[in-house]
């Protein structure tokens, strides 16, 4: 959410921004929270000067009576009564004009890094960078939950008919490499200096609308029936969220924390034959990590965090590339946003296994998180946030990209310890 006075000040900034984003339809939103702001900063002048009228008007009252000028005393009650009514009907405008401001300011989107390039949706996504040598083994590779199945490692019928479809039960192998992976994704993220975390998977409506846009709320959260609770679809939020209302020390930043937790999706639409299986699904888990930090080492931390992400692929034989996202591609409260894919040899292309995102102080403002600098002045702290790794999607990487020509599935060194020592996984079909 943006400062609604830059937003006064800066009108054809924000209005360029918001054409930048390609979504034109929002423009008159900036004329109209002007207006609203307008009236509202004259209703509440209007009521100082009320709230100071009724005062003077009230000390006079004490002083007619003490000189037993009853009428004119009445007289000022009078007043003071028609003031305080008058009042009321201010104060009932300005909570009205205060929630209108409020929701339009929440639709307005951030303003964009100038380093974004300009697109209007992810194929006009633009490549950074490689890591590592995209490989096409010679021999062919299978959907990736039959290299599952290979391994009696999935079964989706059964989760099917326990929870319908989008659901999975990962076993015995496949599971253990699940679990692993995630496991190993804590120890690096520690590693990295960041404090492990285990937060809660359910959230109130003030942080999930703290932490997202509403169209992403809508179309993201699953809600808990009859309580003000939803479901995490990812775990930054929860953590983000810890923060809320809070004034912290600039001595304590930066917070560094990396999460481990479920997550849930609702993941509407149609979607193809690629998207079957395990990489569209509505219950997953996956570490994260979040920073909280001053303003100006933001920029700092968002290289920080995706190299994070290449560096972990990489140390499990993945290949995988940087891909910036433009404008038009980014939700509404990013600055700058950048996704990490890794190569399917499959499919001969790569596919999205994170995303990278600075927040500037958006969140922090909707949360009402503040820093309090060294000479006392308090000031909105910038929030970031990163995926580690979300198996199973990052199982189907694995899986296509250690894949032998046996059936076999090699196993890195960085992953061995944590699979008792094993090498390699064998196929049982």
């Amino acid at each position: 959410m943006l400062d609604l006075k830059f937003v006064r000040e800066n009108p054809e900034i924000v209005k360029q921004n918001i054409k930048n984003k390609f979504q034109d339809s929002k423009l008159a939103l900036v004329d109209e929270v002007i207006e609203l702001d307008e009236q509202n900063r004259a209703a509440k002048q209007e009521g100082d000067a009320l709230r100071a009228e009724r005062n003077k008007l009230s000390k006079q009252i004490g002083a007619l009576m003490g000189q037993g000028k009853k009428e004119e005393a009445e007289e000022m009650k009078r007043l003071v009564t028609d003031a305080s009514d008058h009042l009321a009907e201010l104060e009932k405008t300005e909570g009205e004009l205060e929630e209108k401001i409020k929701k339009i300011m929440m639709t307005i989107p951030n303003i964009i890094d100038p380093s974004v390039p300009i697109g209007k949706d992810d194929s006009e996504n633009v490549e950074v960078e490689r890591y590592g040598e995209p490989v096409v083994p010679d021999f062919d590779i299978p959907y990736h939950a039959e290299i599952m199945e290979s391994f009696d490692g999935i079964d989706l019928d059964s989760a099917r008919k326990v929870a319908g479809n989008g659901f999975y039960y990962l076993m015995g192998d496949i599971a253990r490499l699940h679990s692993s992976v995630i496991s190993y994704a804590r120890d690096f993220m520690i590693g990295r200096g960041f404090t492990y975390c285990i937060p809660p998977f359910m959230i109130r409506s003030e942080v999930v609308t703290g932490v997202m846009s509403f169209a992403e709320m809508d179309a993201m959260m699953y809600k808990i029936e009859g309580e003000d609770l939803y479901l995490i679809g990812t775990s930054e939020h929860s953590m983000i969220g810890k923060f809320i209302d809070t004034i912290l020390p600039e001595t304590k930043l930066p917070q560094t924390l990396t999460s481990y937790s479920p997550c849930f999706r609702k993941e509407k639409g149609a979607h193809g034959l690629e998207e079957r299986g395990v990489y569209r699904i509505h219950q997953f888990e996956k570490q994260e990590m979040i920073v909280v930090c001053k303003p100006e080492e933001s920029m700092d931390w968002y290289e920080k965090l995706w190299q994070n992400t290449v560096d972990l692929f990489r140390t499990l034989d993945i290949p995988v590339r940087t891909l910036e996202c433009c404008s038009g591609d980014l939700a509404d409260l990013k600055v700058k946003s950048v996704d990490v894919e890794a190569w399917s040899p499959r499919q001969k292309k790569y596919f999205e296994v994170g995303s990278c995102s600075n927040l500037g102080d958006a969140q922090a403002r909707r949360l009402k998180i503040r820093v309090s600098g060294e000479d006392g002045k308090k000031y909105f702290a910038h929030t970031l946030n990163n995926t580690v790794v979300a198996p199973p999607r990052m199982l189907i990487a694995f899986l296509e990209n250690n894949l032998q020509a046996d059936g076999t599935v090699k196993i890195p060194e960085a992953l061995q310890p944590y699979m008792g020592g094993m090498k390699a996984l064998v196929p049982k079909k």
